[in-house]
């Protein structure tokens, strides 16, 4: 395979799967054309287990943040807390961003999320991963829950619903309680724009 991008500096010249179940882990080899013109060979391994949506639910009335606290493996190795709190996100399954988020922030939260605004997307890790995360806002009514919310059972999720008010969320992020980028961005965002919520 033989593929040429960014104005023909990086040329994708192998692509060989190596392992594919939720995660697809995949050796690439790229020639990178140098500023000084010198053709350098770079082999890379590249996580791959697809695109994610991710939102920030907001009740202005009480100027409070839905988080979901849940536990990820990849902390638990790291010998960090690994239940963490986060804002809800997941997988888009080839759905649209938009319809995703809106299907996971039912099954996290039991929040029933109409209307979802499209922010930005972001990459966490793009040295070697390729999920791109679309995040997004909506206003909810902590009062007004439309299901339990938790995750799906036959997914083996066991997520915590919690409420806590913006300020403390954001000052969690100094504390070393919330350690999650997307939730640091997405909490970023909220207190950049506090007005507008």
């Amino acid at each position: 395979m033989q593929k040429t991008t960014d104005e023909g500096r990086i040329r994708l010249v192998h692509q060989e799967t190596v392992w594919k179940r939720f995660v697809h882990m995949q050796t690439l080899v790229f020639d990178q054309r140098m500023p000084n013109g010198q053709v350098v060979r770079i082999d890379r391994e590249v996580h791959d287990h697809g695109s994610a949506a991710a939102i920030l639910l907001f009740d202005p009335q009480k100027d409070a943040v839905v988080l979901v606290r849940q536990f990820r493996p990849a902390v638990f190795i790291n010998g960090d807390p690994s239940f963490m709190l986060e804002v809800p996100a997941g997988l888009t399954d080839g759905d649209a961003p938009d319809e995703a988020i809106r299907r996971e922030a039912m099954e996290e939260t039991g929040y029933a999320v109409k209307e979802v605004r499209y922010l930005f997307d972001t990459y966490s890790s793009p040295g070697t991963l390729t999920e791109k995360v679309g995040l997004f806002y909506a206003r909810v009514d902590l009062d007004e829950k439309a299901g339990l919310g938790g995750g799906l059972e036959t997914e083996g999720e066991d997520i915590e619903v919690i409420s806590i008010g913006l300020d403390q969320a954001f000052a969690m992020i100094s504390s070393g309680e919330i350690t999650d980028a997307k939730t640091i961005i997405l909490l970023q965002w909220a207190m950049l724009n506090r007005a507008g919520l």
